[in-house]
């Protein structure tokens, strides 16, 4: 365990320690940001709008005391998207997307000796390969949680409203009540963080796999697995500290 995360901090340290010139790492960084931002759009769109949708519907499903206000199932919708559903459930999805993605193009560049091919030529193979990947998720992670924030609140209003569980009024009223801004910056914190234990991760499980194809399966089964695991213990910790 602790050699596998001395392992982790050195093979970052190398990422950084001999950088490649900016243009280079800027290019690199925008054609790894579309890949890993604009091409899961739609996934993390429809999985935002469903779950944002699924919650208003189960909310208004067991509030049915008389005496608490319909508006509280949009303030719930909010809350819940804004504090836990939006930057978690979209970062897990993200690792099962993105990570799997990265592992598997570092591993077989690794396999296949490309990395060696590019450390032959004097290229910092970590800094060219994985901190554009890292720069790209940074970059890119806020931004898909802000589209979850708005398509789960969007999802939760269509689906209160076609289904007359209650009133648009209602739930306008329930998403902009006792709004704490703080919340937002919350969001974006563990978005941050995700995206760097998704990207980092993974980019360490497939950058040293050796062996073959087998291999290369195992190591972004691997990363998948422990970016969910790290993600989930970031939530807890990141609650703890800052709320």
């Amino acid at each position: 365990m602790l050699q596998t995360f001395g392992s982790f901090v050195l093979f970052l340290r190398g990422m950084v320690s001999r950088t490649e010139r900016f243009n280079v790492l800027w290019k690199r960084t925008i054609d790894e940001a579309i890949l890993i931002g604009v091409d899961s759009v739609v996934i993390v769109s429809i999985v935002s709008a469903f779950i944002g949708a699924v919650t208003c519907v189960q909310i208004a499903y067991n509030l049915t005391n008389p005496l608490i206000p319909q508006s509280t199932i949009g303030y719930m919708v909010r809350e819940m998207t804004i504090l836990e559903l939006a930057p978690t459930i979209t970062s897990i999805v993200l690792a099962g997307k993105v990570g799997s993605s990265i592992a598997g193009g570092l591993g077989t560049m690794r396999i296949t000796e490309q990395v060696s091919a590019l450390e032959v030529m004097g290229i910092n193979s970590a800094s060219y390969l994985v901190f554009p990947r890292i720069m790209a998720a940074l970059l890119m992670f806020p931004l898909l949680v802000i589209l979850a924030m708005v398509l789960s609140i969007l999802g939760g209003y269509l689906a209160g409203t076609l289904t007359n569980v209650m009133t648009a009024q209602d739930y306008i009223e329930g998403i902009r009540l006792d709004f704490v801004p703080y919340n937002i910056t919350f969001a974006l914190i563990k978005a941050v963080v995700f995206a760097f234990l998704v990207s980092g991760i993974s980019s360490f499980k497939g950058f040293y796999t050796t062996g073959g194809a087998l291999e290369v399966g195992a190591a972004s089964t691997g990363a998948v697995t422990n970016s969910i695991i790290a993600i989930l213990i970031a939530d807890f910790a990141l609650a703890a500290l800052l709320l």
